[in-house]
């Protein structure tokens, strides 16, 4: 890749100061070959979910055979949606993802919707859900007769991402430089289970928990559904390939081919990792222990067990920073676009940070982290993602009637976006069934979306007072980050 930028300050007058930020052409190189994409995509899949979600699966299917048929399920639905999102990526490469494509398709106020899911329900949801799970991996050690205090777990878990909040404020190159550290701690860890986990089987004979494997299965569609969650956490990060596209050798064929392999890979891998779990817990115990990894390792491990809390509270921390990431990018793209509060939309002066999205997402996350129960909100993500996912896939089939002649690099068979706007708009329809007081809570606060939308965006003739008092808010923000407005949000380079 090649950049060329200059960044310059500008002083008018005695009364004000102005960023400008000049930004020239910026040109990406063609240099990842078809194994570059396959690693990284893997790199990103591979994270929490593998060392949480055989919990969350065998919970609601019941058995260890259905929980391995549902794995390979949830992988294969998350190969596909990846290959419809490939179709868009190229189509559309612009920054924005899912928002860019469902604006595309319906315009503003489904736009908003599926931004406001983001912002409320997959975005704060998903990094609470993490910041518990690291604080249960680095407590659980401490207490091993009994349930970590959930004060501690909230303390601990609200500290270390308003520390990664801090560290992405102050420069974004701090961030992204651990994350070489991250991805071998994962790596390392998930090896280690699956080399302990083979030798119990192949060295030890360790063989009865896989007896009478669909034995008291749980094959009900809202079990199913349920399930499908966290199947979307475990898979989550392949969205990631659409910022390929412009690296990527002879993309058309290349990135498929990516997908399908490391879709794979990863499913073959996830696989292997639950039976090298089950080898060594039964899943009596699975199920009775809050971090199913730190159990094995105590199971296993013996003086070393220590090691397996730390490396995967390592990686949990990689999934929070990368969400605080690309997440703060979105909301600042839509606050550009009109449809998220001002400030949201400028960036500190000095440090070229989005801190106010930054911050906004530490306070909503602060707020869902004081629940404490991680599966709820692995559910609550899980529900908005798919919600999501339904307006994607119905707007990519819209698009092929709304657009037909629109240049598509990458064109799948129409029927497949079909079949997943089915799967993904049942998974939702059976969650209320299944979960109705949680999927009530989630269509509420989207409810409040709309009539924050309808009140701020488009009521336009909003009395003086009105907008005097926004006006100060936003000024008063402003003044107290020390942030800014760019004139073209595609164009920043963040530091």
């Amino acid at each position: 890749m090649t950049t060329s930028n200059s960044i310059e300050k500008v002083k008018g007058g005695m009364e004000d100061e102005k960023l400008k930020v000049v930004i020239e052409k910026v040109e990406l190189g063609r240099n990842l070959k078809l194994i570059h994409g396959v690693a990284i995509l893997i790199g990103v899949i591979i994270g929490s979910g593998i060392f949480v979600s055989p919990v969350g699966i065998l919970k609601e299917t019941k058995s260890v055979g259905f929980s391995f048929v549902m794995w390979v399920i949830c992988g294969l639905y998350n190969c596909l949606c990846a290959l419809c999102f490939a179709e868009l990526g190229t189509t559309f490469p612009q920054s924005g993802g899912e928002y860019i494509y469902i604006h595309r398709a319906f315009g503003d106020g489904v736009a908003f919707v599926s931004l406001w899911i983001s912002f409320i329900l997959i975005c704060p949801v998903a990094i609470a859900a993490c910041s518990l799970i690291f604080s249960v991996y680095i407590l659980q050690p401490y207490f091993p007769n009994c349930k970590v205090p959930d004060l501690g777990v909230n303390l601990l878990a609200a500290s270390v991402f308003t520390l990664l909040v801090a560290i992405n404020c102050w420069n974004t190159k701090w961030a992204t430089k651990v994350q070489v550290v991250i991805t071998a701690s994962k790596l390392i860890a998930l090896l280690t289970v699956i080399v302990i986990g083979f030798y119990y089987i192949i060295g030890l004979g360790e063989t009865e928990n896989f007896k009478n494997p669909f034995e008291g299965s749980d094959f009900s569609a809202g079990a199913i559904a349920i399930s499908f969650y966290s199947g979307f956490w475990a898979y989550s990060g392949w969205s990631y390939l659409n910022f390929l596209v412009g690296e990527l050798v002879d993309p058309h064929r290349n990135l498929p081919r990516a997908i399908l392999i490391s879709m794979v890979l990863v499913i073959v891998t996830y696989l292997i990792a639950n039976v090298a779990y089950v080898a060594v817990l039964t899943p009596a115990q699975m199920l009775s222990s809050p971090a199913v990894a730190v159990t094995f390792g105590e199971h296993t491990m013996g003086v070393m067990a220590w090691l397996m809390p730390v490396l995967i509270a390592i990686s949990v921390c990689g999934t929070m920073n990368g969400c605080a990431l690309g997440f703060s990018r979105l909301f600042y793209v839509g606050s550009t676009k009109g449809q998220l509060p001002a400030f949201m939309g400028m960036i500190q002066q000095k440090r070229l940070t989005p801190s106010p999205s930054l911050l906004v997402i530490l306070i909503m996350t602060l707020i869902y982290t004081s629940t404490g129960d991680i599966f709820f909100l692995i559910e609550m993500e899980g529900f908005g993602f798919a919600s999501v996912l339904t307006m994607v896939f119905a707007g990519q089939v819209y698009l092929r009637y709304k657009e037909p002649d629109l240049p598509r690099p990458i064109r799948l068979p129409i029927l497949l976006p079909i079949i997943l706007c089915i799967i993904s708009f049942l998974i939702v329809a059976l969650t209320f069934y299944q979960k109705t007081r949680e999927s009530l809570m989630a269509l509420g606060l989207v409810a409040f979306g709309l009539v924050m939308y309808i009140v701020c965006v488009v009521w336009k003739n909003k009395p003086k007072v009105i907008q005097q008092k926004m006006y100060a808010i936003n000024t008063l923000i402003q003044k107290c980050l020390i942030v800014l407005p760019v004139d073209d949000p595609d164009s920043v380079d963040w530091d």
